[in-house]
C-alpha cells in the first residue's frame, strides 16, 4: 500500500463527505476505517464516505459498467453500507468534474440503488434523476419522547419515514434513531424526516439519517418529503398529469424536488469540493482493524 492515500472533502447543502478516489478498487475500506475517516475529532470528519470506483472494478457494479463508468460505493458515517445518498451523488458528480473525468452536461453514475442520470449545469447546480418512489402500505408511527406522529412510509431506494409536525424542535436532538412502529417495518433501519410547512409547495425538514445521526441535509430524504407532501396535498402527478415541484429547506440549504407524471423524481441543488489532501496509509490501516 502507498504511504499516502489521496482524499477530498465536499458537501451538498452541508451534507458532507470524505471522497476517496480508488478507480481500481484497490483499497480495503473496512467499516472501522470508514468510521475513523468520518470521525470529526480523530479523523477527517464527514457524514459518510464516497468511495470512487470504476464500475468494472467493483463486484457490486460490474453489471452496470456498460451504462455507467463510475460507481458510488457509498458508506454511512458509522461504516455501514448504504444503497443510495442523493446529496452524495451530486458531490460524486462534482468530484468527477473536478478530476477531469467528465465535463458539464449529462452523465450517469452507478449506485446500489441502480444507475442514476445526472446533469451538471453551467450555473453550478447539479440535477439528479432519483428514480421513482415506492409507497409501501401500512401505518407507521414515529416517536420522540412522549410525542408520536403518524408517518408516511416512502422508499427512494433506501427507506424513509416522513412525519409532519407543528415545530421542527419537536424532533428533539436526533442523536439516536427515533423509535418507529410497528417493530419490523424497517428491518435494516430507517431515515426519519420531520417536516413543517413554510408556504404553498414549500416545506422545511430535519432528518435522522440511518447510520449517521442528524445531518444538515439528506437528498433522498428531501425527495421522500416532497412525495409525502404531494400525496398529503392531493398532488399526485400520476393522477393530475402535471409535475409537482416542491422547495425543501434543510438546515444546510435548499433543494428543489420535481416529481413527473411518469413517477420519475429529479433533485436539484449545489455540490461543492472544499479541500483535498492525503491520508496516512498506516493510520488508516490501524484504524481499520
Amino acid at each position: 500500500m502507498s504511504t499516502r492515500i489521496a482524499f477530498l472533502k465536499g458537501h451538498g447543502t452541508e451534507n458532507d463527505f470524505v471522497i476517496v478516489p480508488d478507480p481500481e478498487n484497490a483499497l480495503d475500506l473496512t467499516p472501522a476505517a470508514v468510521a475513523a475517516l468520518c470521525d470529526r475529532r480523530a479523523g477527517i470528519g464527514g457524514d459518510g464516505v464516497l468511495h470512487v470506483v470504476r464500475s468494472a472494478a467493483h463486484p457490486e457494479a460490474r453489471a452496470m459498467a456498460a451504462e455507467a463508468e463510475w460507481f458510488m460505493d457509498y458508506r454511512n458515517g458509522d461504516g455501514s453500507v448504504a444503497e443510495m445518498c442523493g446529496n452524495g451523488v451530486r458531490v460524486f458528480a462534482r468530484y468527477l468534474q473536478h478530476a477531469g473525468h467528465v465535463t458539464e452536461g449529462d452523465l450517469t453514475i452507478a449506485t446500489r440503488a441502480g444507475v442514476k442520470s445526472v446533469h451538471l449545469a453551467k450555473d453550478g447546480d447539479v440535477t439528479v434523476g432519483m428514480g421513482s418512489a415506492r409507497l409501501p402500505e401500512g401505518d407507521v408511527t414515529v416517536s420522540v419522547g412522549e410525542h408520536s406522529w403518524p408517518a408516511r412510509n416512502v422508499n427512494m431506494g433506501n427507506p424513509h419515514a416522513v412525519a409532519f409536525v407543528t415545530d421542527l424542535e419537536e424532533a428533539g436532538r436526533l442523536l439516536d434513531p427515533p423509535p418507529v412502529s410497528p417493530a419490523g417495518t424497517y428491518p435494516d433501519g430507517v431515515n426519519v424526516e420531520f417536516v413543517v410547512d413554510r408556504a404553498p409547495r414549500h416545506v422545511a425538514m430535519r432528518v435522522h439519517e440511518r447510520g449517521s445521526g442528524e445531518t444538515r441535509s439528506c437528498g433522498t430524504g428531501a425527495c421522500a418529503v416532497a412525495v409525502a407532501t404531494a400525496r398529503r396535498d392531493g398532488a399526485d402527478p400520476a393522477v393530475t398529469g402535471t409535475p409537482a415541484t416542491y422547495t425543501v429547506d434543510v438546515p444546510g440549504g435548499r433543494l428543489v424536488i420535481t416529481e413527473r407524471p411518469d413517477g420519475e423524481i429529479e433533485m436539484t441543488g449545489p455540490a461543492v469540493i472544499v479541500a483535498e489532501g492525503e491520508i496516512d496509509a498506516a493510520w488508516l490501516e490501524d484504524a481499520g482493524r
